[in-house]
């Protein structure tokens, strides 16, 4: 702002900036030390953004510098449910007659760890892009190798008995499915966000994936 006529024009300064070094046109002040960053820096920032403002700001700043964790509790529940694999294939395979229960009982807790990982990562906001990732991996894993099980060494059940390929086809229809998204989804990836979101998991892919966990737990139940 300036005063006067024709001559030197007067200028309103503020007075730290006068004292303590010269603004900027950016509204930066330079050449003023610690005191001028002081009271113009630090104290600037509190008096237009207000306590919680500025706190949020740092906050901020400082999340977007810490790396992101990897490790989360939903990931962690994923990785459970992926070392649970060996496990199942190991007990399904014994003679004793605890093997079926065990067999079972490891596949309900997969079966529920699905549906706990989730929940716990969109209640507590802990999802990361390798939890997104490492679900649905962990998912095929699990109905594959449950899927391929059954069919070496069918259920005792009659109606497998008397239709052997009641079980043979749908199995060898539903890994293929799997394998075949899992290749389209990688294509997708390579092309973009938007083909990415046209094949993203929807609620029918969530209520599949549930069907199937439920028939195979009715499948093997008829083991113990």
């Amino acid at each position: 702002m300036e005063l006067g006529s024709g001559r030197r024009p007067f200028r309103f300064r503020a007075a730290g900036a006068r004292k303590r070094g010269r603004r900027t046109t950016d509204g930066e002040v330079v050449g003023g030390g610690s005191g001028a960053m002081g009271s113009h820096g630090v104290g600037t920032l509190h008096r237009y953004l207000g306590e919680e403002g500025a706190a949020e700001m740092h906050g901020d700043y400082n999340q977007q510098q810490s790396p992101p964790k990897l490790l989360t509790l939903p990931t962690v529940l994923t990785l459970g449910r992926v070392a649970a694999v060996p496990l199942l294939v190991s007990t399904y395979h014994m003679n004793g007659c605890w093997a079926p229960t065990a067999t079972t009982s490891i596949f309900l807790v997969a079966a529920f760890t699905d549906w706990l990982d989730g929940y716990i990562a969109r209640k507590m906001r802990l999802g990361t892009a390798f939890g997104a990732f490492l679900d649905p991996v962990a998912d095929k894993l699990m109905v594959a190798a449950t899927l391929v099980l059954l069919c070496t060494e069918p259920a005792d059940i009659v109606l497998f008995v008397d239709v052997p390929w009641l079980l043979t086809v749908p199995s060898i229809a539903i890994i293929c499915r799997e394998i075949t998204m899992s290749a389209v989804r990688e294509w997708a990836a390579s092309q973009g966000s938007r083909a990415l979101q046209s094949v993203a998991v929807s609620n029918l892919g969530k209520w599949k994936t549930a069907a199937q966990m439920t028939a195979l737990t009715t499948i093997l139940w008829q083991l113990m």
